[in-house]
């Protein structure tokens, strides 16, 4: 869900506190109690970790859910979205430790043994899984971690701005560039890609035909297409036609509903926003070909639940987890359909879905299949902070791309040679 995909954060803070390496204080409780089950519970108390979510009801409904378990008491607490992982990674160093949070799949917590090896309750249902959502969470033939929600990320456009601006849908970077001059107005900018730009680093460099790590986990990205996008997102970003400094961040689709922009990178999870506000006036397309040669891409972001292998009760929260994010097929379908709009990991509940079944929805689902990639849990804090570096140095100040990737690299090879020898 939307609140926050897997880049806009202080990567160096979460990098250090997943590997230990700072020493932090408890965490002051945020979002209150959850209702606890009235009695029905067997005296385990668990605590679980969400993100604030942007979309309403989606806190009543994660603590509707923990209501209804009737073997343990489990208390959420709902934090600020832009001190989540801040707050989730110092906190899984104190004694106020939760027994279980969402966050996103990431080697270094699984080689430090911050989460518990959930196969055993993943394996009976694996095949009803998204192949790439086991894959994402699987280190040495072991998953870590349950998929909640797949979050499809793509541009969302207003139809009518492009036909009055005689834009067709862009399938290029360059088409993306040209409908971006040609769009922007003195009162609305041709194209919003996040205030930070992040959000966007990932899909620039799968869509010019490279990867941020090959099957051998080395560098993937460090190619001359990925050098030629990075030269075109600095023309765009000097350009003019960017929507910069806006209220509020990508996530949020304001700034496309307000007409502040004409075309807006978001997530899925917008979309029943976006219709409130803009009727059928828009559509979506895929990040374009950064190249040529390069193919169109569509990142999945999402959210995964994971157990604290560190916890006083490690076997009452996978027990939990298996429940709710196994077994309760109805609570499943309701959490990624009810609340904005987000893929269920398991397959027979996203053939099911009857809310993405049509429109832009179904549409989404069709560019999620065909154009999709997904995290590599071997793509670590330290690496993303590495990339988000080469476009604050290339992108916004005109460093020499091939210069700012060396420096990457060098970040890079050492995180890689420090979990993988």
């Amino acid at each position: 869900m939307s609140a926050l995909s897997n880049s806009n954060w202080n990567r160096r803070t979460v990098l250090r506190a997943a590997l230990g390496l700072t020493a932090a204080g408890g965490l002051a409780a945020c979002g209150g109690n959850n209702g606890r089950g009235s009695g029905g519970g067997s005296g385990t108390n668990l605590t679980q970790y969400f993100h604030a979510y942007g979309e309403a009801g989606t806190e009543q409904a994660i603590k509707k859910y923990a209501k209804a378990y009737g073997e343990a008491n489990v208390t959420t607490q709902w934090i600020t979205s832009a001190d989540f992982e801040s707050k989730l990674f110092a906190t899984l160093l104190t004694d106020n430790a939760p027994d279980l949070f969402e966050f996103h799949p990431q080697i270094q917590m699984i080689k430090s043994g911050q989460v518990a090896d959930l196969t055993d309750i993943i394996e009976p249902v694996k095949d009803d899984f998204n192949p790439a959502d086991i894959q994402s969470h699987t280190v040495d033939g072991k998953i870590y971690g349950v998929r909640m929600i797949d979050d499809p990320q793509f541009f969302f456009y207003r139809k009518s701005m492009l036909d009055k601006a005689g834009v067709e849908v862009p399938t290029t970077l360059d088409e993306l560039m040209e409908a971006a001059a040609k769009l922007t107005t003195s009162k609305v900018k041709g194209l919003y890609m996040g205030n930070d730009l992040h959000n966007v680093i990932r899909p620039m460099i799968w869509s010019a035909g490279a990867d941020t790590l090959n099957e051998k986990n080395e560098i993937a990205y460090h190619t001359d297409g990925v050098i030629e996008g990075l030269k075109k997102m600095r023309k765009l970003f000097t350009s003019g036609n960017l929507l910069l400094g806006a209220p509020t961040e990508s996530w949020d689709p304001s700034s496309l509903n307000q007409g502040l922009c004409a075309i807006q990178f978001c997530g899925m999870w917008a979309m029943p926003g976006i219709q409130d506000a803009l009727g059928d006036d828009w559509g979506v397309f895929p990040f374009p070909k950064t190249i040529d040669s390069g193919k169109q891409s569509v990142y999945n972001g999402g959210w995964s639940m994971f157990v604290n292998a560190k916890g006083k009760n490690v076997e009452a929260a996978k027990e939990y987890v298996k429940w709710l994010w196994i077994d309760q097929k109805e609570y499943q379908e309701d959490w990624a359909t009810s609340y904005g709009f987000h893929i269920p990991p398991r397959t027979s509940l996203a053939e099911s879905a009857t809310k993405l079944k049509t429109g832009n929805a179904a549409e989404g689902v069709r560019l999620f299949n065909e154009f999709g990639h997904f995290d590599n849990i071997g793509w670590t804090q330290a690496m993303i902070t590495a990339h988000e570096d080469v476009f604050a140095n290339c992108v916004r100040k005109d460093m020499d791309p091939e210069a700012a990737l060396d420096k990457a690299d060098i970040a890079v090879n050492r995180e890689l040679k420090k979990l993988f020898g």
